[in-house]
Order: C-alpha cells, then structure tokens, then sequence
C-alpha cells in the first residue's frame, strides 16, 4: 500500500474540516454528526495528539501543520476534479470518485504541474476554491493560460507538441498515424480558416475544425 493511504481517514477529517470551514460551520458537533466514517470521534482525537487540529470547546481549529495538511489534500483534490471532468470528460460520480483516490498521493509538485497544465483554473467544477499554488503566484493573472489547448485554439504561426489526442473512430487516429500526427509530434499551426491547416515536418495537411478539436498541444514558449 501506497504510504500516503494509510492517512487516508485522517486525510478526509481534515478535508472535511477544510470544507465545512467554508461553508460557515467549524464546530465539532456538526463535524460529527456529518462524517461518514464510523470512528470520526477516535480521528479527531488522533489529530488532536498529532498537533494537526485543536479544540476549543465545540470549535475545531487547524493548527499550522494541519493547515498545510489540509490545503494541500483539498488542492489535489480540487485539481484532480477539473483535469478529470474537463479534459478526460469523465461523468461526475466517477471524477469525484477517483479524485478521492488522488487527492492522497498528488504530492506538492505533481499538483502544480497539473495546475499548469489546466492553466491555473480558481475554481472546481462545482465553483469551490482551488487553494493557489507557487507555480500560480511566479505568473501575472493576465498570462494564466492553458499551457496545453486544442489545436484550433493556438494562434496561427505558433508551433506546439502534441500532448494527447481524443479520436472519436479508430480510422481516423490510424489516418492522422499515416502522417506523422501523433503524441509526441511537433506541429506548426499555419491556418485556421476556413480549414485547419498544419505543417509537419515540412509538409502541409488540412485538418477539419472537428478533427483539430480532438488534438491537444502544448504550445511552445
């Protein structure tokens, strides 16, 4: 098992505590009276010896650590959500089900090149904070943009590597296969109306605007 599941209850406390905290209500008792898990009483108390939470009579307070703990867990969490529904377009229930799954071992750096990636997006899906990360505050507000973009999104003239592509027929990733289009390719966006047209290697090839949908590149700097 991986280490960073064995704190996995815990993890959801703080999680809870985290979100709870948001929403007007850090009180112990309704802490409680919400949590799934069955021992969220021993949980707490063992947060308590663990210095990650105090209690203040029916109030629960992170302390420092915790603080951290916490902020970090809902930052993974909340990142997981938006790289899963917004980019693999996984259904609800299952983005949340497996963003609980990598809140636990989406450690500090894997995050931020997530959040980069995503372009630095403030908000999940259902419109809670993302807690910012270093790589959001080394960047200006006004250039926080998706490092990777479908390919009808680049400007024209700008050259990127292909990340990823989302075919929706076989034929067609095996045609754009037969031309050198593929993960790891470097194209240059050359025209965008009334078709796409790329340049690989040395040689045009005009892409659908339904086709250029399904290519994610990662812009070049």
């Amino acid at each position: 098992m991986h280490p960073e599941f064995q704190a996995q209850p815990q993890d959801e406390i703080l999680e809870q505590i985290w979100c709870r905290r948001e929403d007007g209500d850090a009180t112990l008792s309704g802490l409680l009276d919400s949590a799934e898990e069955e021992n969220a009483g021993e949980l707490v108390t063992t947060l308590e010896q663990q210095q990650l939470l105090r209690l203040v009579d029916d109030r629960v307070e992170l302390t420092r650590a915790g603080e951290v703990r916490a902020r970090t867990i809902i930052r993974g969490h909340r990142l997981a959500k938006r790289l899963l529904f917004d980019v693999l377009e996984l259904p609800a229930e299952e983005t949340e089900k497996t963003a609980c799954l990598m809140e636990h071992v989406l450690g500090p750096a894997a995050a931020d090149a997530v959040c980069s990636f995503l372009g630095h997006p403030p908000r999940c899906p259902e419109g809670r904070e993302i807690p910012a990360g270093p790589c959001c505050k080394e960047r200006d507000e006004r250039l926080l943009r998706p490092l990777v973009v479908p390919l009808h999104e680049m400007k024209r003239g700008r050259s990127g590597r292909i990340v990823f592509m989302t075919p929706r027929y076989q034929k067609r990733f095996d045609r754009l296969g037969l031309f050198g289009v593929v993960p790891g390719s470097t194209i240059r966006l050359r025209q965008t109306q009334p078709s796409v047209v790329i340049e690989i290697e040395g040689t045009s090839l005009a892409l659908d605007r339904d086709v250029a949908r399904e290519i994610y590149v990662r812009r070049e700097s």
